[in-house]
């Protein structure tokens, strides 16, 4: 009889003994799945980011050899895996070639993107380019200088006013996001100073009228594309000598930023650089675009 009274005595023991240490080891669950903080991270996400993308050539994303959209779909993508927003979707009303009057033209014309202009949290902008190209090509012959685009860079910020206006009266809050131009041609032709200055000139003139906007922020990119990735330099024949001691011509350097079909629009990595911009320039602003529905 004792002895099955110790056995009894020894088997309960083992069983609570087991059942304790088992308690131990088994894993707490995670309280984020508590419907509280269920519910308190749902009402941290933005359900839904708009953005409106205008321009020219590089809203249209030309260069661009996968054709998807240049920069925009990019820029797209980072702000979906950066931040809690559940749809990030963009509306693409790029088209190569404009200048600031024919965007402000389409504008006024086509209703959708007049809508989507209406609709949109955020407004990008890529204008002046061909703004700046208009007065060179009508100044080809004379000596390039400051003085001769005085007067062209005044009726530019003029046609940006009015630009803006439109694009106001159609969305007077979200915030507005403009590209500054870049030189295309620094690489190839970096004899040429007054070309930079010229294109520095005309980046002075959209940042001082861009500066004067309400919730309209100036995003600089010369400096990112002019010349290329650093420590990367492709050339084509012989010449002065570069980093590595490989022979090159100052005129056979190509800009790994620019496509090489027609050395004036950003290619796949450039557009890469230009999304990184944006996205610098929106995060430092997000407040005036991230927030709750």
């Amino acid at each position: 009889m004792k002895n099955s009274l110790s056995f009894v005595v020894l088997f309960f023991a083992t069983v609570l003994i087991t059942f304790f240490v088992g308690l131990m080891l088994i894993p707490k669950a995670e309280r984020i799945s508590s419907p509280d903080k269920q519910s308190k991270q749902a009402e941290n996400r933005m359900e839904i980011l708009r953005i409106s993308a205008v321009g020219d050539s590089l809203t249209e994303g030309i260069g661009d050899t996968t054709h998807t959209g240049g920069y925009v779909p990019l820029l797209q993508t980072d702000l979906s895996e950066r931040y809690p927003i559940d749809v990030v979707q963009v509306d693409n009303h790029g088209k190569s070639g404009d200048r600031s009057d024919q965007i402000l033209k389409r504008i006024k014309k086509n209703e959708e993107m007049q809508e989507s202009i209406k609709k949109a949290d955020v407004i990008l902008l890529t204008v002046g380019g061909n703004d700046l190209m208009k007065v060179i090509q009508t100044k080809i012959f004379d000596k390039l200088s400051l003085k001769t685009f005085t007067k062209p860079r005044v009726k530019y910020q003029k046609q940006l006013e009015e630009l803006y206006d439109e694009i106001r009266s159609l969305n007077p809050t979200a915030p507005i996001y403009q590209l500054g131009i870049y030189n295309p041609f620094y690489k190839n032709f970096s004899e040429i100073e007054e070309m930079q200055e010229i294109v520095d000139y005309w980046n002075e003139g959209s940042k001082e009228f861009v500066e004067g906007q309400k919730n309209a922020y100036f995003v600089p990119i010369n400096d990112e594309i002019y010349n290329g990735l650093p420590d990367i330099e492709v050339t084509k024949d012989s010449g002065s000598k570069d980093k590595k001691g490989k022979s090159q011509s100052s005129q056979d350097l190509i800009n790994n930023l620019i496509s090489e079909e027609d050395s004036f629009h950003p290619n796949n990595l450039g557009y890469q650089i230009i999304a990184n911009a944006f996205r610098a320039k929106m995060e430092s602003t997000k407040k005036e675009w991230l927030h709750n529905k």
